[in-house]
């Protein structure tokens, strides 16, 4: 997969999964949001939100409790094993009032249904190469009918710029190789 920066124009904005205690990604002015891996060192979650903050860029963690415990801007809740998603959603989310949430979930149209009628901030949807087009039609339909914004997580080698989601979720690793270094 190539990147040009005619692309840049029509594509979708990235959101970048910190996975490694580095701060340079931060002074791309097109990056806005981050979420933190719940792996990284406390000291560095610390500093990463504070810089990020003084930039005005959001920071996202993968479980409440970082959310609060970092005071980061929202969370990312993986609820694709969810048997529940409305109750586990509520459950989640209990004192991260005015927090921007997103939800990934399973790549199923009433999946998709039921984590929208949760009005998060975002929907997202994994992606693997087998399987790619189908998810492509599911993201495509999703568009078409709901108003809250969509993500994709490409896992593999997945073409994510040929999917017409608002936002692609990639690690920063994945980033420095396909984008940033383009």
């Amino acid at each position: 997969m190539s990147f040009d920066k005619k692309q840049s124009e029509i594509m979708q904005k990235f959101i970048i999964r910190i996975t490694e205690a580095d701060f340079s990604l931060l002074q791309q002015k097109a990056l806005e949001c981050f979420i933190l891996s719940a792996a990284l060192p406390d000291e560095f979650a610390k500093n990463f939100v504070s810089q990020a903050q003084a930039e005005d860029k959001l920071v996202l963690g993968e479980t409440p409790d970082a959310c609060l415990k970092f005071g980061l801007d929202g969370v990312l809740l993986d609820l694709s094993k969810s048997v529940n998603i409305t109750a586990d959603f509520k459950k989640e989310t209990v004192g991260l009032k005015n927090k921007f949430t997103g939800i990934i979930c399973r790549n199923r149209r009433h999946e998709a249904m039921l984590a929208s009628e949760c009005e998060p901030d975002f929907i997202a949807f994994k992606a693997w190469i087998d399987g790619q087009e189908k998810i492509r039609d599911l993201t495509d339909w999703y568009n078409e009918f709901f108003l809250i914004q969509s993500a994709l997580l490409p896992q593999d080698e997945v073409d994510f710029l040929s999917f017409k989601t608002d936002f692609v979720i990639l690690d920063d690793t994945k980033y420095k190789i396909f984008v940033a270094n383009q």
